[in-house]
């Protein structure tokens, strides 16, 4: 198993003090080494995550990052995978430790998705994240994908407009306990159904905010690490996958085929036989409300997802609580960042020091951590267990 020896990030917002990604990278990465008790001279590779090169203005940003952070020699890398991007490069620093190419690894995402750039000049680049030729050229947008995908799945789950703005209530009211978040809100039900229509069946209420932030962590085998963290969370398995690009190409455009591949790589990884009763917490991609569901289904998370979430089972009381930290919709999404800092939440609660009011009385023995970049076209799922386990 790989160690989270150490963990870091900055308040996912929208940044209007001049600070840049640089910035919020290097704090982040500090945090984390900080966190870790490691000297910047323990570390020996760097990964970074960033989804796009609009938004920073950056093109190979890893080794700019490596000559801010003092890491000069060190092996450094970007990954990329749009939405995946965080939990991607978190794989590709565990395969690192795991190889024995590397003995402690810095994992770090940002993203300036809020800052830098107008709403609609963003909204025309997540466009291209799909198949530019067939949609973001034409003009569709990420949200009318999602609403697509969206409808599909409540034709069959017969899941509804209110399942869906309960999330959006749940996760933000989450956030408010959680002093990075972006978008605390303490909203209603009504509020959310009320609130202006983007695409059927997604009002305002029920999509994720731009953010800007970064996110760290430092991975390194437990017998490497300072003995007064080796009793850190660990990751016990990570699996990805992918799915056809275009909706219109899937079997079912409802259902996260890929992001159920990756979960099934993960937990075969990790040995976990039965999800639905072994996994404690799960962070997941609520894009859009909707999504949430989606990933519940996907992640194999429960025999009865809809009867459950409207239950209240995956609230912060219930059987197993999902998007503690508010989730993207209500902690933000700063894409490369986003990732990593799942893991940060799942890594935290296991080892009982999350945010006051959010910490887990009853801390997990296992929590996944979930992203996807696309329609859940390409997944990566990280489980993390406790050191005990």
């Amino acid at each position: 198993m790989v160690l989270v020896a150490g963990t870091g990030m900055t308040a996912f917002n929208r940044r209007k003090d001049g600070s840049g990604f640089r910035d919020w990278a290097g704090a982040a990465f500090h945090e984390s080494l900080e966190s870790a008790q490691l000297c910047r001279d323990d570390i020996d590779a760097l990964v970074v995550a960033s989804e796009s090169d609009f938004f920073s203005m950056q093109l190979n940003p890893a080794s700019v990052l490596a000559d801010d952070f003092g890491l000069t020699g060190v092996a450094c890398q970007r990954v990329e995978g749009g939405g995946a991007s965080g939990q991607l490069a978190v794989h590709a620093g565990a395969m690192m430790v795991l190889s024995g190419a590397a003995r402690h690894v810095a994992v770090v995402g940002f993203e300036p998705s809020a800052s830098y750039l107008s709403g609609a000049a963003v909204s025309e680049l997540y466009g291209y994240s799909f198949d530019a030729w067939t949609d973001g050229m034409t003009g569709i947008s990420a949200t009318a994908l999602y609403a697509l995908s969206a409808k599909v799945f409540m034709a069959r789950s017969n899941a509804n407009q209110e399942d869906f703005a309960a999330i959006s209530v749940q996760n933000r009211a989450n956030a408010c306990d959680n002093p990075t978040a972006h978008l605390p809100l303490e909203i209603t039900l009504e509020e959310v159904v009320d609130s202006p229509m983007v695409f059927d069946p997604y009002r305002r209420l029920d999509c994720s905010p731009l953010s800007d932030g970064a996110a760290a962590i430092i991975l390194t085998q437990p017998e490497d690490a300072p003995a007064s963290r080796r009793g850190a969370a660990r990751i016990a398995g990570i699996g990805a996958a992918s799915d056809r690009v275009r909706l219109g190409d899937r079997g079912d455009p409802g259902f996260f085929a890929g992001k159920q591949a990756a979960a099934r790589r993960a937990y075969a990884m990790a040995g976990i036989e039965k999800p639905e009763t072994q996994i404690g917490l799960a962070e997941v991609y609520d894009a859009y409300s909707g999504a949430q569901l989606q990933a519940i289904e996907a992640l194999g998370l429960s025999r009865d997802y809809l009867t459950e979430h409207r239950s209240g089972g995956f609230s912060p009381s219930g059987r197993l609580p999902v998007n503690q930290s508010g989730g993207l919709m209500g902690q933000g999404a700063p894409v490369g960042a986003t990732g990593i800092a799942q893991v940060i939440a799942c890594a935290r609660q296991i080892e009982g020091t999350y945010h006051d009011g959010l910490q887990l009385k009853k801390l997990p023995r296992y929590a996944v951590a979930d992203t996807h970049g696309g329609v859940a076209t390409s997944c990566a799922v990280t489980v993390l267990v406790g050191a005990g386990n």
